[in-house]
């Protein structure tokens, strides 16, 4: 008896059928418009409200031809505006890379499937979870089997996740007495990174780097070193023909050893506390900018770079990916405490170390 109440309680995907129930119901009564009044069809509204108590108070007919003209322009009202709502798709178009402090754009699309009848003064409003709605774009007129394309400019305030979840169409078309709307869903999400400031980093060593990622030393690398007569054993293939020519012997280009330099980030993101406070939660997000900032700066260098969290989240970015992999996982990186691991396993004792940490060493692959 007890297996069978809970199969009635809970379904196979582990959740309440009796909340879905309630969820389309709920979905089913929901009004598929909303309608606003504007300040201009308050003022309609209570011009028709007195020409109606006029007319019957009086008994003019000239009075009851006015209340039905202006009862009929709210119909027409009412029509044309849905004509417009009606058949319309909108598509969101969201950039690669958002940056705090960085404005970004981000196209909407609106397509007209009407075959014969145009959509005019189309609103369209980008909703975003747990933010208010303040972006928007306005068409004028969209043809009948067309699309039109606007793009509104925004500047995030904060890293994380951005998570759009559908827009808003409105329209006071044609009187502007009333502003007809829906919601269409449309879920999309962007990585806001963490803002980076310019970092004026140590110069390197005398003699560490030949050119970009090169080292002084005979190697394999692209750096050429010099030239030198050719002997047993060398490849053929660095043969300097136009040097061997001229002296007439075979002489090879003598290539520097590749070195590159890694760079590791270590960054606290752990609280030994029961609950971080505003002033934890301040200076761990600087400390997340600044390592931003070192990151960005070493890899402009050529330099490869491991971050490393207290946590145990580890990510290894160089030239050839960008800085994506390390932004991506600072614009995600949350507070944890420090029992506990990224893994979800009991953190093992560690000394205790500085909230950032820049470790450099030079490594031949």
């Amino acid at each position: 008896m007890s297996s069978e109440a809970s199969s009635n309680e809970v379904d196979g995907t582990g959740r309440d059928p009796s909340r879905r129930w309630y969820r389309r119901i709920r979905r089913g009564f929901k009004p598929p418009r909303k309608l606003k009044i504007t300040r201009e069809g308050k003022f309609f509204i209570l011009l028709t409200l007195s020409v109606g108590l006029a007319a019957i108070n009086t008994g003019n007919n000239l009075l009851y031809l006015l209340l039905g003209m202006l009862l009929s322009l709210i119909v027409v009202s009412s029509i044309m505006s849905e004509l417009s709502l009606r058949h319309l798709t909108v598509v969101r178009r969201l950039p690669a890379r958002a940056q705090v402090a960085r404005p970004h754009l981000v196209e909407i699309e609106v397509h007209n499937h009407k075959k014969r009848v145009p959509s005019y003064a189309i609103e369209i409003e980008d909703l975003r979870a747990g933010q208010p709605a303040d972006k928007r774009c306005f068409f004028l007129k969209i043809s009948p089997d067309s699309a039109q394309v606007a793009a509104y400019r925004r500047t995030p305030t904060k890293r994380g996740r951005d998570r759009h979840v559908g827009f808003r169409v409105a329209t006071r078309f044609p009187f502007g007495l009333f502003e007809k709307s829906r919601e269409i869903r449309s879920e999309g999400e962007l990585i806001i990174y963490p803002a980076t400031d310019g970092v004026k980093l140590p110069p390197d060593h005398a003699g560490q780097r030949a050119g970009t990622q090169g080292a002084t030393g005979r190697g394999v690398g692209d750096e050429i070193l010099g030239v030198r007569p050719m002997r047993d054993g060398d490849d053929p293939r660095d043969v300097y023909w136009r040097k061997s020519t001229l002296a007439g012997q075979l002489v090879l280009r003598e290539r520097a050893r590749e070195m590159h330099r890694q760079v590791t980030l270590v960054l606290e993101s752990t609280y030994t506390e029961a609950r971080p406070d505003e002033a934890w939660l301040a200076r761990f997000e600087r400390r997340i900018r600044d390592t931003a900032s070192r990151a960005v700066a070493h890899l402009r260098r050529g330099d490869g770079v491991t971050l490393v969290t207290t946590a145990g989240e580890r990510v290894h970015a160089d030239r050839s990916v960008g800085a994506d992999p390390i932004l991506r996982l600072l614009a995600l990186l949350s507070p944890s405490p420090a029992s506990h691991r990224a893994d979800g396993g009991p953190s093992a004792s560690r000394p205790a170390s500085p909230p950032i940490t820049d470790l450099a060493s030079g490594s031949a692959p």
